[in-house]
């Protein structure tokens, strides 16, 4: 059985979703503020990952980065 994101998410995290897919990794800074409350739940059902890293190599402190996850996500 095939499912399609519009079977699991609503509108508005699809939304989200594909606005991070199409920017590849994004800073949660960098996002709108409307769409940072639907992370939790991408995260929850394994859409997106969310990492920390340096900005840059010198850098003590570490940023949070978004991306869609490469694998399939849970069903």
């Amino acid at each position: 059985m095939v499912f399609k994101l519009s079977d699991r998410l609503t509108d508005f995290e699809e939304e989200v979703y594909l606005f991070i897919k199409d920017r590849g990794e994004v800073l949660t800074s960098n996002l709108p503020h409307r769409m940072m409350g639907a992370i939790p739940n991408l995260n929850n059902k394994g859409l997106i990952e969310v990492n920390k890293k340096r900005v840059t190599p010198w850098a003590s402190k570490k940023r949070k980065y978004v991306r869609v996850t490469e694998d399939r996500p849970k069903l």
